[in-house]
């Protein structure tokens, strides 16, 4: 049995959205045209989309039980995916990964190890991990369940995923094959399709204002006067994602009302 969305959102003609389903939109939307790639999502929501976009307009890609196998869209293995194979993928440029950010800035750096000073530091986080050859070798995507000023910040305090500016200052080494092409959150979805590589508003989950956008994130960003929302769920999505690939809801446990 399906779980009733908790969260507000447009009525479609089928049931209402949630915001945690528009996010999941958002999210698989980062696969779609992306081809025979890995797709490695992090978090309840990328996941989730990830299943989605295989399920729908991205059937190539290839999903991994974060180990050492591929797996199907039932997480049965469909094949083996040996350690020195997923670097070669990752350093080739043939995974696409949505990772979490304690941090991000307006050039798409990315912190996950510390907040404050790094040699002692206010707050431990995960550490820096494969957060640099990650940005540096293959698409990546971020996904922050709770958008605040404090994870959208005018600069991270240690960079682990590298953005547009620091890329670009390190040379073509850096930025042959690094590109972030969006970054989801509760509020709407960003991109850097900007002159300086700057961080972007792409569209609004409906229910969201620009304002609200504005005033919880740390720098000046971005905001187009035509902004749009960020696109309805078909009912087959929705069917997908209600009955069969969350019919828990675990959606709406990591993206609150």
């Amino acid at each position: 049995m399906s779980t009733a969305p908790t969260t507000s959102g447009r009525d479609t003609g089928t049931a209402t959205v949630s915001r945690a389903e528009y996010c999941v939109i958002a999210c698989a939307e980062a696969w779609r045209d992306n081809g025979e790639v890995l797709a490695s999502p992090m978090g309840t929501v990328p996941g989730i989309g990830a299943r989605l976009a295989k399920r729908t307009f991205s059937p190539d890609l290839l999903l991994t039980d974060g180990e050492a196998l591929l797996v199907d869209l039932d997480g049965a293995p469909e094949g083996w995916l040996p350690y020195r194979l997923h670097l070669a993928m990752v350093t080739g440029g043939r995974r696409h990964v949505m990772m979490g950010a304690g941090q991000v800035d307006r050039f798409g750096n990315q912190n996950i190890s510390c907040i404050g000073d790094w040699a002692r530091p206010a707050r431990q986080l995960l550490g820096v991990r494969g957060a640099p050859v990650n940005t540096l070798n293959n698409p990546t995507s971020y996904w922050v369940p709770r958008h605040s000023p404090r994870v959208f910040v005018a600069q991270v305090d240690m960079v682990c995923g590298v953005g547009y500016d620091n890329a670009a200052a390190a040379g073509p080494s850096a930025t042959r094959y690094h590109r972030i092409p969006r970054v989801v959150s509760d509020l709407g979805v960003f991109d850097f399709e900007t002159p300086d590589h700057s961080m972007r508003l792409a569209s609004l989950h409906p229910g969201v204002t620009a304002g609200q956008v504005r005033e919880a994130t740390g720098f000046d960003l971005d905001v187009p006067d035509d902004a749009p929302f960020t696109r309805e769920p078909t009912p087959a999505e929705l069917r997908l994602i209600r009955e069969v690939i969350d019919p828990e809801g675990l959606r709406d446990r990591e993206v609150r009302a």
